[in-house]
């Protein structure tokens, strides 16, 4: 006898019914997922599943949407995942994924529905904002070969021989490493695209992030590309941003403080005595205090009118326990060495970007002779931008002009752009004559002319998109990178120098 032509439909449907049941009573933050729309938890009040006449219906509501589907079967059954089949309005066929939240395996799932859902955002506001242009490519989709993130929603429109680059940055992921990966977006499509003009870069992103993002731009190439920000509102509502709205930085100076005018006399002789002790390094920084350090690791502080010292646990130090400091940098530097046996020890690992600041520190005048060797400022103006995991520095070469070191001991694609934060920094405060009237650079007589930057790593760890970003930097910034060789920790030398977006030769 023949299966009645209804009911093949409806036992797949009552199999998909006790698939989800089965998926919410094991599941500790059951969530809905559909392509191109924001995750929906799941609770115990904001969804019904039921039969209405022969059709299994669900419908899943939050503040923002209700949601209606038929579900017809199940596609995929997993631990902590269920694809089921559903059936649109239309009787168009569709994907649900239930996943649970709580299975650090699923994490993933949500990150990549916060980016479809985004991307489509971004392709509304781009058909809104551009009407007459085709968008011919839109994606979130890692690209490893060319270093594109799949963190930003990449676009690319075309009206006759012109071209656009647009990326877009949803609420979740990080702002700051927008105009990074816009960049080099931009140079991927000049370099794929040659039959066409790609006029500019316009970068989207949330309101209220958009001021870092704005301020660098200003010192870009108008020449290179045209660029434009636009910013849209939880509300949904979309707004063009004039950069000359962005003069001012989050910066601020304090004055600099010799450390013989903070130290109480009482640890002058003992700073004077650890100053001596073999391998270790002393450094005053702009407030007066005093920072000792092995290659970089600082393992007593002077400030506050005491010390201390230490590597994990800190304590009080007087001159009683001079031995006992003689003692730590003793193995602290037998370990944080370039002939330790095991390089493997935490010592020898920990902070290689400090450990490459006190090189070139030592080093100055063989690695650049044209900057002064002293003095050289750790981080001077300072301004608020987080863990950047790299090392600014402020030095001066022999005609008085400024410039911005940025040291950098394992590769990182932000390296240019996190220098031009520190150097439009740098600048605002020596436009304003702000650097010889808090104390600094005393006896230089410092030249208004824009600093310099300076990007020194090891060769083999700037990274390959590196020029295709400073191509784009504004020709009043001038540029050197210094490649030091593999046995940086031993005596740095020089490499390679290479001049703004110049290739290594």
């Amino acid at each position: 006898m023949s299966m009645d032509s209804g009911e093949a439909p409806r036992r797949e449907a009552r199999e998909a019914w006790q698939a989800i049941e089965r998926f919410l009573k094991a599941s500790r933050e059951p969530f809905l997922q559909e392509a191109g729309e924001d995750n929906l938890p799941l609770r115990g009040d904001n969804h019904v599943i039921e039969w209405q006449g022969s059709r299994l219906v669900l419908q899943a509501w939050d503040q923002k949407r209700n949601l209606v589907r038929r579900i017809t079967a199940v596609g995929a059954e997993r631990p902590g995942r269920l694809d089921v089949i559903t059936e649109k309005f239309g009787k168009r066929p569709g994907t649900l994924t239930f996943f649970d939240a709580g299975r650090p395996a699923n994490q993933f799932l949500g990150k990549r529905a916060v980016r479809l859902a985004f991307r489509e955002h971004f392709r509304r506001f781009l058909r809104r904002r551009f009407t007459d242009w085709k968008l011919s490519e839109l994606t979130t989709e890692q690209d490893l070969e060319h270093s594109l993130s799949p963190s930003y929603a990449r676009a690319f429109l075309k009206k006759g021989q012109r071209g656009l680059a647009a990326i877009g940055c949803s609420a979740e992921s990080n702002a700051d490493g927008l105009l990074t990966f816009g960049l080099i977006w931009l140079d991927y499509l000049r370099q794929r695209e040659r039959k066409l003009t790609i006029e500019g870069l316009l970068l989207y992103l949330p309101a209220g992030v958009e001021r870092n993002t704005c301020l660098r731009l200003r010192w870009l190439n108008p020449r290179s590309a045209a660029f434009e920000v636009s910013v849209f509102s939880e509300q949904g509502a979309d707004d063009c941003v004039d950069l000359r709205d962005y003069g001012n930085t989050d910066t601020h100076m304090e004055p600099c403080l010799s450390a013989e005018a903070v130290c109480p006399p009482d640890l002058t002789e003992l700073a004077r005595l650890i100053s001596g002790i073999r391998d270790v390094t002393t450094l005053a920084s702009k407030n007066g205090e005093l920072s000792f350090r092995i290659r970089g690791l600082e393992f007593a502080r002077i400030a506050g009118g005491r010390l201390q010292f230490g590597i994990e646990t800190k304590q009080i130090g007087t001159a009683s326990n001079l031995r006992e400091i003689e003692r730590l940098v003793f193995e602290v530097a037998r370990l944080r060495s370039r002939q330790a046996c095991d390089r493997s020890n935490p010592f020898y690992s920990r902070e290689p970007e400090a450990w490459l600041e006190s090189q070139v520190r030592t080093h100055m005048e063989e690695l650049e002779p044209s900057l002064l060797p002293n003095p050289v400022y750790g981080q001077v103006p300072a301004f608020a931008a987080g863990n950047r995991g790299v090392i600014d520095m402020l030095g001066v070469d022999r005609q008085g002009r400024l410039a911005v070191l940025e040291i950098k001991a394992e590769q990182d694609i932000h390296l240019p752009v996190q220098a031009l934060d520190y150097w439009i920094r740098v600048k605002w405060h020596l436009d304003r004559g702000e650097f010889s009237g808090q104390g600094y650079f005393p006896g230089i007589r410092l030249s208004a002319e824009a600093p310099r930057m300076l990007l020194i790593a090891p060769a083999l760890q700037f990274h390959p998109a590196t020029e295709s970003i400073l191509r784009y930097f504004s020709r009043e910034i001038e540029i050197q990178r210094l490649g030091l060789g593999p046995d940086w920790r031993g005596t740095p030398k020089v490499v390679f120098r290479a001049f703004g977006a110049q290739r290594p030769g």
